[in-house]
């Protein structure tokens, strides 16, 4: 099975968020509905970097779970895969309910560590990526980026 960012976040958002060992789990058995087979970790493990590092999913810290929630993040289109949307039944995780305004704060302090990253490296590309990710950011959660897409502005011209 493999997952798209979107997928993964439809996944987390069943739960409201799940840490990676839950996610991990979840998929397993998502693929394993699907066709019996099992989920090459290797595939899981780049999905999830990727959607990270797209802002389709976040980290959250959550003190009620064993380690960082991860929670569908504002470039996602939350999109439950085919079989998946049993897995909540099946994995009896109780549904979970993050702050939005501190799930905010996080994604605006990842957002400035990455601004300030791809100003260093000089990288346009991800300067772009970020510009577009600021007003997703901005209508997901109750956070104000101006200052930080006037710098992005500025590091383009």
């Amino acid at each position: 099975m493999d997952a798209t960012a979107d997928e993964l976040a439809g996944i987390v958002d069943l739960f409201g968020g799940l840490t990676r060992a839950e996610l991990e789990r979840a998929l397993s058995e998502a693929a394993f509905r699907a066709d019996g087979q099992s989920i090459e970790e290797a595939a899981v493990e780049t999905a999830i970097e990727e959607a990270i590092e797209g802002f389709a999913l976040v980290r959250y810290r959550d003190d009620g779970a064993d380690g960082p929630l991860l929670v569908a993040g504002p470039t996602a289109f939350p999109s439950v895969p085919t079989y998946a949307e049993d897995v909540p039944h099946i994995l009896d995780i109780e549904r979970r309910r993050p702050d939005r305004e501190a799930l905010g704060e996080a994604v605006r302090e990842r957002f400035r560590s990455e601004l300030e990253a791809a100003i260093d490296d000089g990288d346009e590309d991800r300067l772009h990526e970020l510009l577009d990710v600021s007003y997703d950011v901005e209508s997901w959660a109750p956070v104000e980026l101006a200052d930080e897409r006037r710098r992005l502005e500025e590091a383009l011209e």
